[in-house]
């Protein structure tokens, strides 16, 4: 089965962060956004892979993100 997880990527003073908000704990950094979806991908995969030896409900895909335009 493959999901589609919305990942939130954030840039830092030095790197970038990600997570994942269907996903609580799961998190990831790298040094361009590139790198940082590449790591985000596999601590999702490791994260599921965890979800699932312990037993645990894999959560459906339910947030989404967007950019809203506002004037400053």
């Amino acid at each position: 089965m493959q999901y589609n997880y919305t990942v939130i990527v954030e840039k830092s003073e030095n790197n970038y962060g990600a997570w994942a908000p269907d996903l609580p704990g799961c998190v990831s950094t790298g040094a361009t956004v590139e790198e940082t979806l590449a790591n985000m991908r596999e601590a999702i995969e490791l994260h599921l892979e965890g979800m699932r030896a312990d037993g645990d409900p894999i959560p459906e895909p339910s947030a989404t993100a967007a950019v809203v335009q506002v004037a400053a």
